[in-house]
């Protein structure tokens, strides 16, 4: 029914309010990222890129919600970091060194994006088109998505693809010109066999970030994930590559296969290595979105304990947390929203949200908002009550205590697995001496997760996970979790406590950047007792309202 409208709308002469009329009309936020952002990005990865070699980067598939509606549209974060783009159907190609075209036209990136089409946009949206890629984003060689095919372009002569894949592609039989003609277009151009499967080439792309796989402790573990994903799936087990690892005898063979995928010419893992390298690391235009987008979740945690009432529903709190996100302008949640009332909070993902009252229970809160892209990811966990009891506060300030230690030693130089190492140390210590743990070892029954991971474009952002340096910003996340008929006392069942928030890592310490929703028990329960904006707040019930 839709597509019939398009046509028909396409083809009448009737004059409409379009959407670039409309949108002229409207004020816009000021505060996205500059194309001098992007395009200092772009200089940075060339940089980087060994000689004669490509980086490409693709637009992420549109995802179908259900029958002809899809889901809001998601950039592919790489995409947009290296060109400000957030439309689909688009592939960005960056040279090392500056190209020519065959009437001598230099060049040194390729941009080619969706077409404008009015009748489309007239319901999905404005098109940038390519005229509005070179006014707003700056780059210049820029072409529909159409003309990749017949652009005289021949990738088999460069020495390294920096190319990844792209998550969950299919085609769409009615789109000629989507990201899965532009990748099919991608590999004939650049020779990539039928065989090769960029899922696996992703996956095995990782190998090189863990070099202590090839190992005596680590090859096992190697070994018996690869011949899980083999058994559970063909293409795994039918992959040349996977069944080479599976076939490993000693260390040298598995530094043999490491060192062949750093140094294959498709290079997944070098493009995971650069990507990386880069987006680990935040420049003062990223923190400055950052920073709002932890402070608006944090503004929505402090609502929340505001609003908390034992006969609230979980979706209740979910609503008042992502309306203040709306409220102060963030466009989305980081992640599906986390509201966990008792036994609920020890399921780590938790997104349901059904239970209609969260009663006595303290309610584990883990919402983060989406400013401009940025992700925060932020954790409160609060009596629902107003009052934690003995046992809930002996818990949370173990935690608090963890979350505390890891802070102290958060500075450059501290590896990843001294923060884990610290973390666990302190909640074992904690566990043992409450009589909950009986040996060291059974804190992972409690504590199941790891403390901490980078954030930025992704809530999981890319980052390289050794050592810290100045300018990261990642998560300090503690958690101890008490299911029921866990082997302890009644009174410990369905006690879940997670404190999460977010540091940036400065010269010679670390910054806590959310602030704004309290984390000590006490300025919890203080805040609790304050009045919320929705604090007696009446609405029809649905079905009770006959109409007017």
């Amino acid at each position: 029914m839709r597509k019939f409208l398009m046509i028909a709308l396409a083809a009448s002469a009737v004059a409409v309010c379009t959407p670039d009329a409309i949108q002229a009309q409207l004020p816009q936020p000021k505060d996205y990222l500059p194309a001098s952002f992007h395009k200092g990005r772009r200089e940075a990865l060339r940089a980087l890129m060994p000689a004669n070699s490509v980086a490409v980067f693709f637009s992420a598939p549109v995802r179908n919600f259900a029958n002809d509606v899809d889901y809001r549209y998601h950039p592919n974060p790489d995409l947009y970091y290296f060109s400000g783009y957030t439309e689909p159907e688009a592939v960005l190609l960056i040279f090392k060194e500056e190209q020519k075209t065959g009437e001598g036209k230099a060049f040194n990136e390729l941009f080619f994006v969706q077409e404008k089409d009015s009748a489309n946009e007239r319901w999905t949206g404005k098109r940038l088109g390519k005229e509005g890629v070179r006014e707003k984003l700056g780059i210049q060689a820029v072409y529909n998505g159409q003309e990749f095919k017949s652009f005289p372009l021949d990738l088999t002569r460069f020495d390294q693809l920096i190319y990844e894949g792209v998550k969950n592609l299919s085609d769409d039989p009615e789109n000629g010109n989507d990201v899965y003609d532009l990748v099919q277009v991608f590999r004939k151009k650049a020779g990539i066999p039928a065989s090769y499967d960029e899922t696996i080439a992703a996956n095995v792309a990782m190998l090189p970030n863990y070099p202590q796989l090839a190992g005596d402790a680590g090859r096992p573990k190697l070994l018996n994930y690869y011949q899980r994903m083999a058994a559970d799936n063909p293409r795994y087990a039918n992959d040349s590559l996977v069944q080479a690892i599976l076939n490993v005898k000693d260390s040298a063979a598995v530094v043999n296969i490491i060192n062949f995928i750093s140094q294959s010419k498709i290079n997944a893992a070098l493009y995971a290595e650069l990507t990386q390298q880069l987006r680990q690391i935040k420049t003062p235009e990223e923190m400055e979105l950052l920073r709002k987008a932890v402070d608006i979740s944090c503004l929505a945690h402090a609502e929340a304990m505001k609003a908390v009432k034992p006969g609230m529903s979980e979706m209740e709190l979910q609503g008042v947390q992502e309306f203040i996100h709306k409220k102060l302008g963030a466009e989305d949640v980081a992640y599906g929203s986390i509201v966990g009332a008792g036994e609920n909070g020890c399921i780590l993902h938790y997104e349901t949200n059904t239970a209609t009252e969260v009663g006595q229970n303290m309610v584990l809160m883990d919402v983060g908002a989406m400013y401009h892209g940025y992700a925060a990811d932020v954790t409160r966990t609060f009596p629902a009550n107003g009052k934690f009891s003995r046992e809930q506060r002996q818990i949370y300030d173990l935690v608090y205590d963890a979350q505390e230690a890891v802070f102290k030693i958060a500075q450059p130089g501290t590896t990843f697995k001294a923060i884990e190492d610290t973390a666990r140390a302190v909640l074992t210590r904690g566990m043992l001496k409450l009589g909950l743990i009986q040996k060291p070892e059974d804190i992972r029954k409690y504590y199941p997760h790891g403390c901490s991971h980078f954030i930025g474009l992704d809530v999981h952002d890319k980052g390289d996970y050794s050592i810290l340096k100045e300018n990261m910003v990642i998560t300090v996340e503690p958690g101890i979790y008490i299911p029921e008929n866990s082997p302890v006392d009644r009174k410990w069942w369905n006690i879940a406590v997670r404190i999460e928030d977010d540091i940036r890592i400065t010269k010679k310490q670390c910054e806590l950047l959310s602030t704004l929703a309290p984390r000590k028990a006490a300025e919890i329960e203080k805040l609790i007792a304050e009045s919320s904006f929705v604090d007696g707040l009446q609405l029809p019930r649905p079905g009770d309202k006959k109409g007017f």
